[in-house]
């Protein structure tokens, strides 16, 4: 044997040895697909099932609108499509139907919903192009879903694949999980980092940390400074800053107004909320100011993590304010710790009981700032 042949043939021994890990990791990948794909499924129609029960018996409890909008068709004719896209991914993930027609039947009813995160996706993509709104994330999160909502289609129209019951259960199990996870960081992500700013008859700003010499932390100066630009740009004609104490004598509101009037903000255009303890706290305070104002449309303004929770609150107040993610001079330190608790804090403000007092937020002033 030359040289040459026994190089050739020490690389084929190579990529064997290369090939091999890869061929058993794709060989994992297929074998638990069909139980991924019932997880993502089981995910997807347990939360709109219970988005729909919920939005029976309490304002504002339905938030199906996080991952596809049906809200162009009446409210009487976007339940039926939303109900029997949920009741389809549910059978398909508790008992995939073995039946040819059932599984056809099973496929188009998930199918449909996936067209309908499509059509979501290009109207955002419709209002990019206007101008209507801009992100930092050129991706909607329906695109990603609509993909999901495929795959799940096409594995739900395949006659099913036997797996043992300990290997499907913890790989589903799993899957649930990761999706609880997943849906308020993809929330935190395409929605709290879309910029929707329109005209408007107040901004709201949400606190942060205010040292003890009086000074606005970094989260809380940026979201100052959005605002701001918001007013000189003509957007609205009043800021509201609510927030709690701070470190020392001044409060964060106080910070903020200061900063503001520093900023060319006169004293006349700001209203200060000194009560703002947590979300719900400046969401009960600010809803009493706004109505007695007459106000119709409000900005809020916090940084991309908090605004998913934002919305929620004030949509669960009779509000359907339109966010704006702060500017952030550089990324905050805390920010790991800031999402980590904001995931646990979305699903604790989701799922308490309805007609909770609203001050019982998840996340109390007594919780760390962010610098």
């Amino acid at each position: 044997m030359t040289n040459a042949e026994r190089g050739m043939e020490g690389g084929r021994g190579a990529g064997a040895r290369v090939c091999g890990p890869l061929n058993q990791h794709s060989a994992f990948l297929v074998q638990h697909s069909p139980s991924v794909s019932r997880g993502v499924a089981g995910f997807l129609g347990g939360f709109t099932l219970l988005n729909l029960a919920g939005g029976l018996v309490a304002r504002g409890f339905d938030c199906n609108v996080w991952w596809v909008d049906l809200r162009p068709l009446p409210p009487g004719l976007a339940w039926a499509p939303l109900l029997l896209g949920a009741l389809a991914l549910v059978t398909y993930a508790a008992r995939p139907p073995t039946d040819r027609r059932h599984r056809r039947f099973t496929a188009g009813a998930i199918g449909a919903l996936g067209l309908a995160t499509l059509w979501n996706a290009a109207h955002f993509y419709a209002l990019l192009t206007r101008g209507v709104i801009h992100t930092r994330v050129p991706v909607p999160l329906s695109a990603l879903l609509c993909a999901a909502l495929m795959w799940i289609a096409w594995r739900a129209a395949q006659r099913p694949t036997p797996l043992p019951p300990p290997c499907r259960r913890l790989t589903f199990a799993a899957t649930v999980a990761a999706c609880a996870v997943a849906l308020p960081l993809a929330q935190m992500l395409f929605f709290g980092k879309t910029d929707y700013r329109r005209r408007a008859d107040a901004v709201v700003v949400f606190g942060a940390r205010a040292y003890a010499d009086g000074r606005p932390s970094q989260a809380l100066a940026d979201r100052v400074r959005t605002a701001c630009r918001l007013y000189h740009d003509g957007y609205a004609g009043r800021l509201i800053f609510s927030g709690g104490p701070g470190d020392g004598p001044v409060d964060e509101p106080e910070a903020m107004r200061r900063l503001a009037l520093r900023l060319g903000v006169p004293d006349s255009a700001i209203t200060l909320d000194p009560a703002g303890l947590n979300t719900d706290a400046t969401v009960r305070n600010t809803d009493a100011v706004l109505r007695r104002a007459g106000a119709r449309r409000v900005l809020a303004v916090s940084h991309a993590y908090h605004l998913p929770r934002v919305k929620m609150a004030y949509r669960r107040a009779g509000w359907d304010v339109y966010t704006v993610p702060a500017e952030e001079t550089r990324p905050l330190t805390q920010m790991p710790y800031l999402v980590a608790r904001e995931v646990a804090a979305v699903w604790a403000y989701y799922l308490r009981p309805p007609g909770r007092n609203p001050g019982g937020d998840v996340a109390p002033a007594t919780y760390p700032r962010p610098l």
